[in-house]
């Protein structure tokens, strides 16, 4: 290999399974600064991966309205739907550190509000995403790439988005003709996302589905995300791109079912301390995923001299793979990357190529 390459070639390299220079060091560009970042770490030395929907919708009938305000130091978000034949809201909470949210009231509270959702998924207009993705990648440059990415599959995007896991369980026993009517219908629109993403010009497409085995299980996984996963990575591999899956969870228990599905890669799989799946079994079992693994937050908080035993340990069983790369994709304790970034990035000059 001649040439050096950019932050970007290294990044598509390891995407298509060519031959790179180094294991990758790549954030999301939200979770630090990207120009305080090439500071401390030099030009060229992070990659950066943004998150882009490949699609976005428009609702002719129905309009969105937010409102906010504070409690304490909290920030407190309303979001309403409203249609015509009624409206459905949620909460959000977000704390003032990292500005993340967390909903404390969900959509979807009885059986009445799902005819709401059903009119507002029936109202939507797919239409393609590409403007975004093409000013997103021209911004990125040769450090990195727009995460071009679909919608949850529908189990995930109900008890994240919709409904709540508590409250989703009790539906499903209740209500569980709604809760199938309502799966029908996001996999309906999933389908239309898809080949908005066969047709786009991305090289890699992201399912966001933040996956754990304790909020799925293995059966609703098998029901309602393997298939789908299948089903974009089939449509994707005619045009050679590669599918991957946010799966930041607890993932032993579904080590088989994600070693069968045919997504391309692991996108912030988390190691020990933080979740259960160690990074030598993660090798050894998913032998051709690519593992886009986010170097565990809690490790951040750690003495310098762990910081680098555990970038070093993480390098030692994976890097040498060409599959592997470090990534920063959950958050970082406030104020905490200023010191760990440059260790993490040294493990890697240290490390040589895979």
């Amino acid at each position: 290999m001649s040439q050096a390459m950019t932050m970007r070639d290294r990044m598509l390299a390891l995407i298509q399974g060519r031959e790179l220079d180094r294991v990758p060091f790549v954030m999301y560009d939200i979770m630090a600064p990207p120009r305080l970042v090439d500071e401390l770490l030099g030009p060229g030395r992070m990659g950066r991966l943004r998150w882009c929907p490949i699609s976005r919708a428009e609702y002719p009938s129905c309009r969105l309205e937010s409102e906010s305000h504070y409690e304490r130091e909290f920030r407190v978000e309303r979001n309403t739907v409203h249609t015509p034949v009624g409206s459905i809201s949620e909460t959000k909470v977000f704390e003032p550190a990292l500005n993340s949210g967390a909903i404390r009231e969900h959509f979807i509270k009885t059986r009445e509000d799902y005819e709401v959702l059903w009119y507002y998924l029936n109202d939507a207009v797919i239409l393609d995403n590409y403007e975004q993705y093409r000013i997103d990648a021209a911004e990125l440059g040769d450090n990195g790439w727009p995460l071009a990415s679909v919608e949850r599959t529908p189990w995930q995007q109900l008890w994240v988005e919709w409904v709540g896991l508590e409250t989703l369980a009790v539906h499903t026993v209740d209500y569980p003709e709604h809760v199938a009517r309502t799966i029908e219908m996001l996999t309906k629109r999933a389908r239309q996302v898809f080949e908005i993403a066969y047709r786009s010009p991305a090289p890699f497409v992201d399912f966001p589905d933040n996956m754990t085995l304790p909020a799925i299980g293995r059966r609703r996984f098998r029901d309602y995300a393997a298939p789908l996963y299948d089903e974009l990575s089939e449509m994707l591999a005619e045009r050679k791109a590669v599918t991957f899956c946010h799966m930041d969870g607890d993932l032993k228990g579904l080590a088989d079912d994600i070693a069968r599905c045919k997504i391309g890669g692991l996108d912030s799989y988390s190691p020990p301390p933080d979740n259960d799946m160690p990074v030598a079994d993660a090798v050894t079992l998913w032998p051709e995923k690519r593992l886009w693994m986010n170097f565990p937050s809690s490790v951040h908080l750690r003495t310098p001299a762990v910081v680098r035993a555990a970038a070093d340990e993480i390098l030692q069983i994976a890097g040498h793979t060409g599959r592997l790369w470090i990534q920063i994709s959950e958050d970082v304790p406030p104020g905490r990357w200023r010191v760990t970034f440059p260790i993490i990035d040294e493990a890697i000059r240290d490390f040589g190529r895979p």
